[in-house]
């Protein structure tokens, strides 16, 4: 289990994340919708993923969103480099009733972030915009490339719980462990 911790002005996070895990987790961030896509994250990686946030949501909910992001993937490079003996690649289309979102990803230790998910508005006192703000944060900081795009939909919540749930199917099978595979790069490190 790793666990990582930071404290700003703005919010005191806690995290600890077992990457190889079954799923499990414990979310308390103050936003409810986030606490929410957080839980399917988890359940849908394997990840076991327990995460505490103090934040100044009195102000909104944005400094909470990506410091919880930034500090998870703070676990998630720790727990994924220098990266040996797993997949790298993976990918996953989730669909929820109308909505489908893809995302493809590389451990690459370069972070990118692609993000094609025209939605606007709020889902409940969440503002959507914070989705893109979250795998901006979790991406740039845990070094992987990312492509997340939606395929179509129309419902807010069900298009971003399909791009929470691909980002975690795609991670999860992109971590899969392969023995045949030493540094899975014909550079020999990445």
């Amino acid at each position: 289990m790793i666990v990582k911790e930071r404290n700003t002005k703005e919010t005191q996070i806690r995290v600890e994340l077992e990457l190889y895990g079954e799923g499990k987790s414990s979310i308390d961030t103050g936003v409810g919708f986030f606490d929410h896509m957080l839980e399917a994250f988890s359940k849908h990686a394997l990840i076991d993923l327990n995460v505490s946030c103090k934040g100044d949501t009195h102000i909104d909910d944005h400094h909470s969103v990506e410091d919880v992001g930034i500090v998870i993937a703070m676990a998630l490079a720790e727990a994924i480099y220098p990266i040996e003996k797993v997949e790298r690649f993976g990918n996953a289309v989730v669909v929820m009733d109308e909505a489908s979102v893809s995302c493809d990803m590389d451990l690459s230790n370069r972070p990118y972030l692609y993000y094609d998910v025209p939605v606007s508005g709020k889902v409940g006192n969440f503002d959507t915009e914070l989705a893109e703000e979250f795998f901006r944060a979790i991406v740039f900081n845990s070094r992987i490339c990312a492509h997340i795009v939606m395929q179509r939909g129309k419902n807010r919540h069900h298009v971003i719980e399909a791009a929470f749930k691909a980002f975690a199917v795609a991670l999860r099978r992109a971590v899969t462990r392969n023995e045949r595979v030493t540094v899975p790069s014909t550079k020999g490190v990445l």
